[in-house]
């Protein structure tokens, strides 16, 4: 039974062709022409993806790239110590590296929106995550790659390693002079494009694929050094931003742990929180009475219980913060936050009334339900959600009666129709327990 189960862990029996393998890699190598113009409009596309912050069109764009072929056949070449597939494999990478980030820096400049929204901000920071995203997705494109049941696997992998929205973000920095977004992005690439290297590397040693000979021993060696030094270089700085990553956002997790327990003063409201994770900094805005020194000093004091300790806390009071700024900006950015508020309260109230009423008119129900059927012990009137497989879920009201005395067929209908009218609900479910 044991055997049987690990049995379906073979890969030989699914394992394709050595010259079919090196044939397809090969073929999708080369960027001239067709591929080379596809992957300028797919970077165009992904582009206008990021510019209007739309994650559809930047899925979109990453199925049409081909910009994984050069990157798979690097991994493949140095698999198979093919140091002329290589040089091609490098060539290309090269080709297709340079006209991404001419096309993208191009549309940038010309492009009247420069904000950078979520899309671009997310590929200025790789961390450890992204390498491990690169590597297992570069394990399943190669494998997909080198087995005879090709699947959907390779426009999975696209998505899931993300290569052009960092390449149209370095070209972004490069057209507004924000270096640090363009190092940032250009970074995630080259982790992307090692990691998906590697990964076609390790599945073709792994499937003991047949291998050119190098020379000499000497310049094995030498192929295996480089490639763990490159890995190297590329995974240490990662390493660093994932630690950082995780240490901003516990104090972020702790900072509002902090805020929602501890930062609650009578006859005040909390009207806006600023968290700045990298600098830890704390800023609260406070409307209604002013908040004195000493609650400011004990609620100071309680940030040490939630792993705060050398965080900055800073305190700042309504229409007192604003006078203190005299700016016209201040005053509208506060008002704007009463009415936000003012917003929301109403929204609790109209949700916290709709509640009440139905409590009250279930409640009637009940007294009238007991008038007429004595032997009704208890009722459970509630809104109910009903879902169905490959329909929309309907809204519902159901009831459950609990009684002392069976009740006929006949009565169960006549008192379900009676609880439709009753509640205005024709889909409301009765149920005697």
């Amino acid at each position: 039974m044991v055997t049987e189960y690990f049995e379906r862990f073979r890969l030989n029996e699914e394992k394709e062709n050595a010259d079919t393998v090196f044939t397809n890699i090969s073929n999708g190598i080369v960027f001239r022409g067709t591929n080379l113009w596809i992957l300028i409009f797919a970077i165009l596309v992904a582009s206008l993806g990021l510019n209007i912050n739309s994650p559809a069109v930047i899925i979109g764009a990453m199925l049409i790239s081909p910009l994984m072929g050069p990157i798979m056949g690097i991994g493949y070449s140095v698999g198979i110590n093919d140091a002329s597939l290589l040089k091609k494999s490098i060539k290309n990478y090269s080709v297709a590296l340079f006209a991404a980030l001419t096309t993208s820096t191009v549309y940038f400049l010309l492009s009247p929106l420069n904000d950078a929204h979520s899309e671009i901000l997310a590929r200025t920071s790789p961390t450890i995550y992204d390498v491990l995203i690169a590597l297992f997705g570069g394990l399943a494109g190669m494998l997909a790659t080198s087995s005879k049941i090709k699947g959907n696997v390779i426009p999975g992998v696209a998505i899931a390693t993300a290569l052009m929205p960092p390449l149209c973000t370095a070209g972004y920095g490069l057209a507004t002079l924000r270096f640090e977004f363009f190092f940032g992005a250009f970074y995630l690439f080259i982790i992307n494009s090692v990691f998906i290297a590697l990964a076609a590397f390790i599945i073709i040693r792994f499937l003991k694929y047949p291998l050119k000979q190098l020379p000499t021993k000497s310049s094995e060696r030498i192929a295996r050094q480089t490639i763990y030094a490159v890995v190297l270089v590329t995974l240490l700085p990662s390493l660093y931003f994932g630690y950082d990553m995780v240490r901003r956002n516990e104090f972020l997790k702790n900072a509002n742990n902090f805020i929602d327990r501890e930062a609650i003063f009578s006859n005040d409201y909390l009207l806006s929180r600023k968290v700045n994770a990298k600098s830890k900094n704390i800023t609260l805005v406070f409307g209604g009475r002013e908040i004195t020194e000493d609650e400011i000093k004990t609620l100071e004091s309680k940030m040490k219980n939630y792993d705060l300790s050398g965080s900055q806390l800073e305190i700042k009071q309504g229409f007192a913060y604003i006078n203190d700024k005299a700016d016209i900006q201040q005053d509208d950015q506060f008002r704007q936050l009463l009415a936000q508020k003012d917003t929301e309260l109403k929204k609790l109230q109209a949700a916290a009334d709709s509640i009440q009423k139905t409590n009250t008119v279930n409640e009637q129900v009940f007294k009238e339900l007991r008038a007429q059927y004595p032997f009704i012990i208890s009722a459970i009137i509630q809104p109910v959600q009903e879902f169905q497989q490959n329909k929309p879920s309907v809204k519902s009201s159901l009831i459950v009666l609990n009684t002392r005395q069976k009740m006929t067929s006949a009565e169960k209908i006549k008192l379900e129709n009676y609880l439709r009218v009753r509640l205005q609900d024709s889909t409301a479910q009765l149920i005697f327990k």
